[in-house]
């Protein structure tokens, strides 16, 4: 993929995700001075986060519990499988095996912390979910769909992070600093197309030395008025 192709690709997500953040301050400008509903949500908002972030530990502690019960069944393995025969040797496996399993008592305690704080958080993002739903409830047709509209848009938002990521990955640094900056300074748009070989932003109709330039795919090309980076798609 081309550094333009790449760059186009990451202004239509980045495009996206502005008519997303503009339509949400819009939402919040319209429900801000409800200060139940913002509390809720705000509640709500942070019980997830908790929920999420004590899931996420969880699956770390259980890893680690994994990961040392491997451990002791190799240790042990070697100890009575009968390939060491040196009572050196044999004591000092011993002794390993006595440690690994000391150590994984304290993991097995850390994943039943994470477990019961997983519990806790489950419990609190219901209670949260219930109060939300309430206070929706009473505000009416508008207040609900655009509570319904934001979980929505953050959802989205979620998608299109995780895309823009997965865009950015196959993008040189260097490029994407020229295209940030550029989005700065063009309101957004950084990145154009071809239109009759001109540049479908400013107009500018390019000379043929210029038009080849601007189809190559091994390095950037920017139209010599407006100075965006031009992405030829045919």
């Amino acid at each position: 993929m081309s550094a333009a192709l790449g760059l186009y690709r990451l202004q239509q997500v980045d495009s996206q995700i502005d008519q997303i953040q503009a339509r949400l301050k819009t939402i919040q400008e319209t429900l801000e001075n409800d200060l139940e509903l913002k509390a809720s949500t705000w509640r709500f908002d942070n019980s997830d986060k908790n929920h999420k972030d004590a899931e996420r530990a969880l699956k770390l502690a259980e890893a680690d519990v994994q990961k040392q019960r491997i451990k002791i069944e190799q240790t042990e393995s070697s100890l009575y499988g009968g390939h060491v025969h040196n009572p050196k040797e044999l004591q000092d496996l011993q002794k390993d095996v006595v440690s690994l399993k000391k150590h994984l008592e304290t993991l097995e305690e850390r994943e039943l912390e994470a477990m019961i704080a997983v519990e806790s958080a489950e419990k609190d993002l219901h209670l949260a979910q219930t109060e939300l739903e309430r206070v929706t409830s009473s505000r009416g047709d508008q207040s609900r769909d655009l509570t319904s509209e934001i979980e929505s848009l953050r959802k989205d938002r979620e998608r299109l992070d995780s895309e823009r990521r997965a865009i950015m990955g196959n993008i040189e640094n260097k490029a994407v600093n020229i295209y940030g900056q550029l989005r700065q300074q063009k309101r957004g748009i950084a990145v154009t197309t071809l239109s009759d070989n001109s540049c479908a932003a400013c107009g500018t109709t390019l000379t043929p030395s210029q038009l080849q330039n601007a189809r190559s795919t091994s390095q950037l090309f920017h139209c010599p008025t407006c100075s965006r980076i031009l992405y030829a798609t045919a």
